[in-house]
């Protein structure tokens, strides 16, 4: 075994998903712009470069050169960390997702060495295919909060407090319900690996097994990524821009990308827990997983131009009073059906 340039490919390999996840990212920021603009009749970003495509690296150079305002009575170290932690716990789960199957042979030759690529599943679509997939994403996912409410006390400003106060109790009445949903999926795939996962939809897609599991699993992710109709951490009327009111330059850039890249990992970890991962006729195992993964972003924000925002008692009384309970019926009726069937 040549550990160093094993150690080597997989430096690329997980480079290489990086930069394409931070170029998805941007992308899907102007994905957003073009659809609102067309759900509202009006035009999109359409001046930088042909179509508007250039605009995520004008909007990029615009944040790098921005004044990076600090407010003289914020706590400083606090005010800095916070859009850190926002921002790796966004880019973190991505290491678990599986996007194909194999995109490498078992062995290569490189400068008369020979690699066996099977040692650490170098050779499949996948950075860590650890068998605690799952359950490492929800424990990383689930420190983004901490990110939003510190932020949001270091702001020394009442909007900004408020903000992360909304979301501490926003994350508390969903994360119950989101970690409910899957316990059926698990129930049926037998495993908490993300590939093993995948791997048990190649007859069937676990949307047909999981319905109920599936729309809640979504409506508790449109919450964790407090997305409308969740996103009352920052609603404009009520709280200026909620934790982010006193962000500006590239500590606010982080903040964004956190937010559309949770919006990613959602809609990655949906394709790969209910819609059959990589698996489809025809077409390469990694177009498949983009395609569903994209299919469902644009569903994110199909949803953002079209339903207004819950107030925060009716986004309390749905996720303790109706998610929580159907959860909980979901893990009996599969139990049932797995008993009898």
């Amino acid at each position: 075994m040549n550990l160093p340039l094993l150690v080597g490919v997989l430096v690329v390999k997980t480079l290489i998903v990086f930069v394409v996840f931070l170029t998805t990212i941007a992308y899907v920021v102007l994905m957003e712009r073009k659809v609102l603009g067309f759900l509202q009749f009006r035009y999109g970003p359409n001046r930088v470069g042909p179509w508007g495509l250039l605009q995520p690296l004008a909007d990029a150079i615009k944040l790098i050169f921005k004044e990076d305002f600090t407010p003289p009575s914020a706590n400083k170290v606090l005010f800095v960390l916070a859009p850190m932690i926002v921002g790796l716990t966004a880019f973190l789960p991505l290491a678990a997702i599986p996007f194909a199957d194999k995109i490498l042979p078992d062995q290569i030759t490189i400068y008369g060495q020979t690699l066996d690529l099977t040692v650490a599943s170098l050779n499949r679509g996948v950075i860590a295919d650890v068998n605690i997939g799952i359950l490492y994403i929800f424990a990383v996912a689930g420190m983004a909060v901490y990110g939003a409410v510190i932020g949001g006390w270091a702001s020394n400003n009442k909007y900004s407090l408020l903000g992360g106060l909304r979301l501490s109790a926003q994350m508390i009445s969903y994360e119950l319900a989101l970690g409910l949903s899957i316990i059926g999926v698990l129930m049926l795939a037998g495993s908490l690996s993300l590939v093993k996962i995948v791997e048990a939809q190649k007859d069937m897609w676990f949307i047909v097994y999981q319905p109920l599991g599936f729309i809640l699993f979504l409506t508790a992710a449109f919450a964790e990524c407090a997305r409308t109709p969740f996103d009352l951490i920052e609603c404009e009327n009520e709280l200026v821009a909620g934790y982010q009111t006193e962000y500006s330059s590239m500590k606010w850039g982080l903040l964004m990308m956190g937010e559309y890249g949770h919006v990613v990992i959602a809609s990655a970890l949906t394709t790969t827990l209910y819609l059959g991962g990589w698996y489809g006729p025809y077409l390469p195992p990694v177009v498949w997983f983009l395609l569903k993964t994209f299919a469902v972003i644009f569903f994110f924000i199909w949803v953002r131009g079209t339903f207004p925002r819950f107030r925060f008692d009716q986004l309390m009384y749905l996720g303790w009073k109706v998610m929580l309970p159907l959860a909980l019926v979901n893990i009996l009726i599969t139990g049932v059906a797995m008993l009898y069937f």
